[in-house]
C-alpha cells in the first residue's frame, strides 16, 4: 500500500516520496482554463495548502511529477516554457499585534523572495510598491507571473475583536493585496484561498476582478474527497482497517459516512475532510481527530463574544446564499463563523436559499467539546458524562441534577451575564451530548412542548425548566412547572405498552447557582 500523505501538504514532497495521491489535477487544469484571477474559501484541514503547492508544480512545469497524472500532458507542455511563480503562505508569518509589523514583514519577505531570482528591488517599507515591484521585474525577465496566496485572511482573523488593529490590519493587506489589479497585464494566473469569505469584501473592495469560486458547483470537489475518491483510492487501507475494527468492509463504509462525511460547498457535493480519514485509515480507528487537531481560535473568541449558548439553534438554519459575504468581520454572523469553520456545511441549496446543518458526526461532537472545554469550562465532562448517563438510564434524576450542579459550580458566571432558562438547559444539553446521550428540545405533544426529552430502552424522561433569578421564587417557579405538566398531560404520549415514563420539573435558582428538582 502507497503510504497515506498524513501531515504532507507540500505537492513535490508527496511526489518525490511516492506517497497516495488522489489526483485533482484535472480539476485544477479545468480551473486554469476556465479563467485567470479566482478565489477559494475553505476551512482547515481542507487541503488548500495543497491545491497552490500542485498549482506551482504544475506552472513551474516539473513533469517529472505529473507522470500517470490527469495533468501530465499539460505540464509536459509547460516544461518548455515555465511560468515564475510567487507564492505566499501569510500564515508562516507569524502573529502580529500591529500594522507596521505586519508590513515590514510582508517588505522583507518580498525582498528575500527578490534575491532568490537574482533580482534587485528598491526596498523600502511599503510592502505593497516592493509587491509591484517584484512582479513587473519577474515579468519582464521570466515573462506573465503566477500569484498564489494561501490564508490571506490570518492577520485579520489573529486580531478578530480588537476592531481598531483589523481595521489597521485590512488597510495595509487591501493596498497589498490591489497591487494585484494595478498588475494584472503582467499575470498569467492568480488564486487567494483563505478561511473566511467575510473579510474578502474589504480586503479586495478594489478588486472587481476576482472570480469566487468558494461555492460554484463547477469546482464543488477541488479539495476534499469524494465517495468515490475515497473508494478508489484508498481500496487497500480500507480493507486493512475493516480487518483492524473487524467489521466488514460494507459496514465499515457506512461508519465512515455518518462519522466523517458530508461537507458541501454548493449544496450538492459531499465530501471529506482529508485530516480525518487520512487518519482514521492510518489507525483503524474511529476517533474523533478533527477537534484534537486545534479548534479555530477566532470562533471560539467569537463564541464567548457573542454568549451563543445552544449549537442546537443553528441546525437546519435557512441563509440566503450570499450569507458568508458581509463586508466586514464586525457585521458577521454566527452561522457565517461557524459556517466558515467548518463546523456547519450546505445541507441544500435553493434558489436563493441555502440550509445550514452540521455535515457529520465528528464536527457535531466537536463542537459539543469546544463548548464544554472553552465556553463552560466544565472540566472533567467525560467521566461526569458516563455517570451522568448511568444516572439517567437508572431513572434516577436527583443524582442526574446532583451531577450538573456539580459540573455548574465551576463555570465562570461572569462570562455569562444574561443567564434564563434556556442558558440553563442549553448547558444541561450540552452535558448530555458529551455523554453521548441523544436529547429532544422543544418536543411537540398534542397539548403543547416539553422543553427535554430522553429516551431510554424502555424509559422515557420528559423534564420541564423553569428559572428563579431569586432563591425565594424557586417554589412559586416548581409549582408553575408540575401545574403545566399536569395541564397538558405531557406524559401521556408515551405512557403505553408498558413503557415507563418519568416526568421532573427542574427550576434553576440563579442566585445559588444550581438546579433544584420536583418530581
Amino acid at each position: 500500500m502507497q503510504t497515506l500523505p498524513i501531515g504532507v501538504q507540500d505537492f513535490v514532497q508527496l511526489r518525490q516520496d511516492k506517497l497516495l495521491y488522489v489526483d485533482k489535477t484535472a480539476r485544477l487544469l479545468e480551473l486554469i482554463n476556465s479563467g485567470r484571477r479566482y478565489f477559494l474559501s475553505r476551512p482547515r484541514r481542507f487541503g488548500k495548502s495543497l491545491t497552490l503547492s500542485t498549482l506551482d508544480a504544475m506552472f513551474c512545469g516539473r513533469k517529472d511529477l505529473f507522470i500517470g497524472l490527469s495533468a501530465e500532458q499539460w505540464v509536459n507542455e509547460k516544461s518548455e516554457n515555465p511560468s515564475p511563480v510567487l507564492r505566499f503562505d501569510m500564515s508562516s508569518l507569524g502573529t502580529y499585534s500591529n500594522s507596521d509589523e505586519l508590513n515590514l514583514t510582508l517588505a522583507q519577505r518580498l525582498t528575500e523572495t527578490a534575491d532568490d531570482y537574482s533580482l534587485q528591488l528598491r526596498f523600502n517599507n511599503n510592502s505593497g510598491d516592493i509587491f509591484r515591484q517584484l512582479i513587473r521585474a519577474l515579468f519582464k525577465r521570466y515573462g506573465h507571473v503566477v500569484v498564489l496566496i494561501d490564508e490571506y485572511d490570518k492577520p485579520i482573523l489573529d486580531n478578530i475583536f480588537d476592531f481598531k488593529n483589523v481595521h489597521d490590519m485590512r488597510e495595509i493587506l487591501r493596498s497589498f493585496y490591489t497591487v494585484l489589479k494595478s498588475c494584472d497585464e503582467y499575470l498569467r494566473f492568480v488564486l487567494i484561498t483563505g478561511i473566511s469569505k467575510f473579510s474578502k469584501m474589504g480586503v479586495f473592495s478594489a478588486m472587481n476582478n476576482l472570480e469566487d469560486i468558494s461555492m460554484d458547483k463547477r469546482f464543488g470537489d477541488i479539495s476534499g474527497y469524494t465517495q468515490s475518491e475515497l473508494e478508489y483510492y484508498f481500496a487497500e487501507w480500507l480493507n486493512a482497517a475493516a480487518n483492524v475494527m473487524n467489521i466488514s468492509h460494507d459496514e465499515l463504509l457506512v461508519r465512515l459516512k455518518n462519522y466523517y462525511d458530508g461537507f458541501s460547498f454548493d449544496g450538492r457535493t459531499r465530501l471529506y475532510n482529508p485530516f480525518s480519514i487520512l487518519q482514521c485509515l492510518n489507525k483503524g480507528e474511529l476517533r474523533n481527530y478533527w477537534y484534537t487537531s486545534g479548534s479555530p481560535t477566532f470562533i471560539v473568541k467569537y463564541m464567548k463574544e457573542h454568549q451563543i449558548s445552544d449549537p442546537e439553534e443553528y441546525r437546519h438554519i435557512e441563509v440566503s446564499s450570499d450569507f458568508a459575504d458581509t463586508h466586514e468581520i464586525e457585521h458577521s454572523t454566527p452561522e457565517s463563523f461557524l459556517y466558515q469553520s467548518g463546523y456547519l456545511t450546505i445541507e441544500k441549496s435553493q434558489g436563493d436559499t441555502l440550509t445550514l446543518d452540521y455535515p457529520n458526526e465528528e464536527v457535531r461532537k466537536s463542537l459539543v467539546r469546544m463548548y464544554l472545554d472553552e465556553i463552560y469550562h466544565v472540566r472533567r465532562y467525560i467521566s461526569l458524562g458516563n455517570q451522568l448517563w448511568e444516572a439517567l438510564t437508572n431513572g434516577d434524576i436527583a443524582q442526574a441534577v446532583e451531577l450538573y450542579n456539580t459540573a455548574i459550580a465551576g463555570v465562570p458566571y461572569d462570562d455569562f451575564p444574561n443567564r434564563n432558562e434556556y442558558w440553563y438547559r442549553s448547558l444541561f444539553i450540552m452535558l448530555l451530548k458529551g455523554a453521548g446521550i441523544v436529547s429532544y428540545a422543544e418536543v411537540h405533544t398534542f397539548r403543547g412542548r416539553s422543553d427535554l426529552l430522553l429516551h431510554f430502552n424502555n424509559l422515557t424522561i420528559m423534564l420541564e425548566f423553569k428559572f428563579a433569578q431569586k432563591s425565594s421564587l424557586v417554589p412559586k417557579m416548581r409549582a408553575e412547572g408540575i401545574q403545566q405538566i399536569n395541564d397538558r398531560e405531557y406524559a401521556k404520549s408515551y405512557a403505553s405498552g408498558g413503557r415507563k415514563v418519568i416526568t421532573a420539573v427542574l427550576v434553576a435558582d440563579d442566585e445559588k447557582r444550581q438546579l433544584v428538582i420536583a418530581l
